[in-house]
């Protein structure tokens, strides 16, 4: 922004691609990505692993004990290793180089809201060749549905 810097926390799904939930703030702090990891908890549930990088806001005790207290594994990325971490370094340079770079903000309001419509590009209108050509999201509901359908198939035959 013209008036300093921002930060962009985002949980994607490694399978999808699909981003579940995002925020920015003038500051990169635990609360940020505490806000960002209760919203995709609350609207997708509980994922099997968690993964992150070991930034102290990922590795502080209130993050790894909300994941640890729902029985989610964690997994942290190799220290200098940003390719562990692939589809949201991906995600970061395509949102940057598509939109971010592309414009100028002139406050965080106009930034959220641009950024709110590219999430929504990205995640539900652009077709991905790493996915066959088809979108994030569609392919993120596709899984959701075919996990219960299995879920529910193992439990008849128990």
């Amino acid at each position: 922004l013209k008036g300093g810097m921002v930060y962009l926390a985002a949980i994607i799904d490694w399978y999808s691609k699909a981003v579940l939930s995002w925020r920015i703030s003038n500051t990169m702090d635990s609360s940020l990505v505490m806000s960002v990891l209760h919203e995709a908890l609350d609207r997708f549930g509980n994922p099997e692993i968690f993964n992150t990088d070991q930034g102290s806001q990922y590795t502080s005790h209130i993050h790894t004990d909300a994941l640890s207290s729902r029985g989610i594994t964690i997994s942290m990325d190799g220290k200098g290793r940003a390719t562990d971490n692939i589809c949201i370094e991906r995600f970061w340079r395509s949102a940057k180089c598509e939109r971010i770079y592309l414009n100028e903000y002139g406050s965080l309001p106009e930034l959220r809201t641009d950024l709110a419509d590219y999430i929504d590009f990205y995640n539900n209108r652009r077709f991905h060749e790493s996915l066959g050509y088809k979108k994030p999201m569609n392919v993120y509901k596709e899984g959701a549905i075919n996990f219960k359908n299995q879920a529910q198939k193992t439990l008849q035959v128990a």
